[in-house]
């Protein structure tokens, strides 16, 4: 039972003059379908992944609009979708995370690019910066530049990213550029409201088909000799029309202030923390009204020199508030500004930090050089205040703290059927020797932290056994590379195992089978079972992994002649199997398909289960691990070997004993990993396995109430 976006999508039909109360991301699906959108696709990640599992359950209601939605198998896929707009007045939308789903469409972005497009084309894209990010720090920016693509970064206020929605598909279908709307987590998650207009059918749909297909057009390819034309297109044509529209339709936002003798320009994206900023100053008060100039870039790409100037004549100077590194606005507009001679002092890395998120924090402490140096005297002090207060309670909190915090690294889920694998990886090593470990993006990676510290590299989704081709001649032991079934399908089946198989590479793969691509939310791939099979194996003592086999039998189809599938929780023949797969005689690619539904999707779908038997007064079973601490001998060696967060420790009941017990604690999901640890190692017997029988049957109450008097006469003997 997959996560319910049943208001979700209550919210998406809301009609003229209704309201919409909700969150930054869905306002920005309920614009797309007021913008009369044809298609979606696209593929899931933070902070957007809101806006196509949303899409994807709203399949029916989107279907009486004629708009059809695809979740695609990757970025690329995506980004190939938006080809329906190169010669179709057809309005598509696609969505993803951040910069490294740019990376993978890059190359459909940039034959897109080229010949531009008819229909109006949109790119959601969840630019996962800073220090809340899950990825590597660039920006999409560069993008929008190298392949001359509108960058469109909407203030953090629902109606303006509503407006900027469809303004950009207004947009991309008067320059025929492809249009690229990055959101931060902030916009994605702020909430607001705005009020709504109806849903637009499109024209051409799956309900109003088109008779016949476009008449070639040689010059609508990305192909030479027309790219030169196309190219010069960009310079001549689309872009001065993008400035034209921009500047004519006012997308981007002037707020004026008292003190116009400076100014600020800001990403539209970092308008509500900059408020923020200038209200600790007292350069804004308490409803967003600032005493100082600001220009909003809600479209940082192109950038409307004319605006610019006009802005910055006059000032004494102008501060930008660009976030990340490189800095193009601000050398965009230092070159547009010198080439009007227009000689406005420019302000932006100098005083702000060059690198990272601007924080509000962050913010204040560049408004203070600012302030310093244009507005001496008491119009900073408060903002000094602040800033020094923010220092001396941290000060003071170091203080008070004898010793430094725990550290809390991200881990796997409580009963996460990858952890086991990792248990039995680290109890091979024993035996095999250490080895040269190839990561992957996915839940697996949390296998790079305590206990386990796995993994030389992670190079790209799917991208871990390619990654280790270059290491595998220099090492005299196999390289092992670990992959999960959302990396697998997104970009491993081609880039890994096509490529080792060619090349006739001796390596070992693991590829974790647990039906989604947890990582991003457990969206549903081609290998996940479907209803039939969850209903099947409703009884736990079933393996519902094993019900589909879509990709054993592409790997066996591709070639793969050493493959074994083992169950996660199988500790100890994991271990055997990876001794096996390092050992073996054997010279070829040999894959491990560690077999394990997702322990988040297995909850939620046996617990309504659950609650609906008890509700039905049957029997339930419920499996419970605990630790015997009168055996226990407080070595701790169970911990270091699984680092599930239910297996901790108390202080030892034996006032003989300095060292403290371990211990299971409430949360703990019955999956045995402990007790499997203990018998693959050969730890400590102090785990025990119970059942807790809720609604027991007769025989098994009077069987309860025997043992009971047996052991209350042996107590008292």
């Amino acid at each position: 039972m997959e996560k319910s976006f049943k208001k979700e999508i209550e919210l998406l039909s809301l009609g003229e003059g209704e309201t919409f109360h909700g969150e930054g991301i869905l306002a920005i699906t309920k614009a797309l379908l007021q913008s009369g959108v044809a298609y979606v696709g696209g593929y899931q990640g933070a902070p957007v992944s809101h806006l196509i599992d949303v899409m994807v359950q709203a399949e029916d209601y989107l279907d009486t609009l004629g708009v059809h939605v695809e979740a695609c198998s990757n970025e690329a896929s995506a980004a190939a979708m938006l080809g329906a707009s190169i010669h179709y007045p057809l309005r598509g939308a696609v969505t993803w995370k951040s910069i490294v789903g740019t990376n993978v469409a890059a190359d459909a972005l940039s034959n897109l690019s080229s010949p531009g497009v008819t229909g109006g084309a949109l790119i959601v894209v969840g630019e996962d910066y800073g220090e809340g990010a899950s990825v590597i720090q660039e920006r999409t920016h560069a993008y929008a530049l190298k392949s001359s693509m509108l960058m469109l970064d909407p203030r953090p206020e629902l109606s303006t990213m509503v407006r900027m929605v469809e303004e950009g598909f207004r947009l991309s279908e008067a320059t025929n550029m492809p249009a690229l709307l990055e959101l931060r987590i902030r916009a994605c998650h702020v909430r607001g409201s705005f009020v709504c207009k109806d849903n637009v059918a499109p024209a051409i749909s799956t309900r109003h088909l088109m008779e016949e297909p476009a008449k070639f057009d040689y010059s609508r390819l990305a192909h030479p000799p027309v790219t030169f034309r196309q190219e010069k297109l960009k310079v001549e044509a689309r872009i001065p029309a993008a400035r034209h529209y921009i500047a004519e339709h006012r997308l981007n936002e002037l707020f004026p202030g008292e003190r116009d003798d400076v100014g600020f320009i800001v990403q539209g994206g970092l308008y509500n923390s900059l408020i923020r900023a200038l209200q600790q100053f007292g350069l804004a008060d308490a409803f967003g009204e600032a005493r100082i100039p600001i220009l909003v870039l809600n479209v940082t790409f192109p950038l409307v020199p004319e605006e610019i100037a006009q802005f910055c004549l006059g000032k004494r100077a102008v501060l930008i508030v660009e976030e990340g590194t490189p800095e193009y606005i601000e050398q965009e507009i230092l070159a547009s500004l010198r080439r009007l001679d227009i000689n406005t002092p420019i302000h932006g890395k100098d005083m702000l930090i060059a690198a990272g998120e601007y924080t509000v924090e962050v913010m204040a402490g560049g408004l203070e050089k600012f302030t310093d140096r244009y507005l001496p005297g008491s119009a900073a002090q408060p903002g000094k205040g602040w800033l020094r207060s923010n220092a001396k309670r941290r000060q003071e909190i170091a203080q008070q703290l004898t010793t430094p915090l725990p550290a809390r690294p991200p881990q796997f889920c409580v009963g996460c059927p990858e952890r086991p694998v990792f248990a039995a990886l680290k109890l091979s090593q024993r035996d095999v020797g250490p080895t040269h470990i190839a990561g992957d993006i996915g839940c697996h990676s949390f296998a790079t932290f305590e206990p386990f510290s796995f993994g030389h590299s992670i190079l790209g989704y799917g991208m871990s056994l390619a990654s280790r081709a270059g290491v595998s001649p220099m090492m005299k032991r196999r390289v092992l590379s670990v992959m999960g079934d959302g990396g697998f399908w997104h970009n491993g089946l081609l880039t890994g195992v096509q490529s080792a198989l060619f090349n006739g590479d001796d390596a070992v793969l693991v590829i974790f089978k647990n039906g989604y691509t947890s990582a991003t939310g457990t969206q549903e791939l081609i290998s996940t079972p479907d209803e039939d099979d969850k209903v099947a194996a409703q009884d736990k003592q079933q393996s519902l992994m094993h019900r589909n086999l879509t990709i054993e039998n592409t790997l066996t189809g591709m070639g793969v002649q050493w493959m074994r599938t083992v169950h996660t929780y199988h500790v100890e023949k994991m271990r055997r199997t990876f001794d096996e797969a390092f050992t073996s005689e054997f010279n070829g690619l040999k894959v491990i398909i560690a077999e394990g539904e997702c322990q988040l999707e297995r909850q939620r779908r046996i617990k309504p289960w659950l609650a609906g038997l008890l509700k039905a007064g049957k029997r339930v079973v419920r499996v419970k691990y605990g630790v015997d601490e009168d055996v226990c001998t407080g070595d701790h060696a169970c911990i270091r070997l699984s680092g599930c967060p239910t297996l901790t420790l108390k202080d030892s009941p034996d006032p003989l004993r300095v060292d403290p017990v371990a211990t299971v604690i409430d949360g703990c999901v019955g999956c045995g990993l402990c007790g499997e640890n203990a018998h693959a190692a050969t730890l400590c017997p102090s785990f025990y396995r119970a059942e807790v029988i809720r609604n027991p049957k007769l025989h098994e109450r009077l069987l309860d109430g025997l043992r009971g008097s047996v052991l209350r006469w042996l107590q008292a003997a």
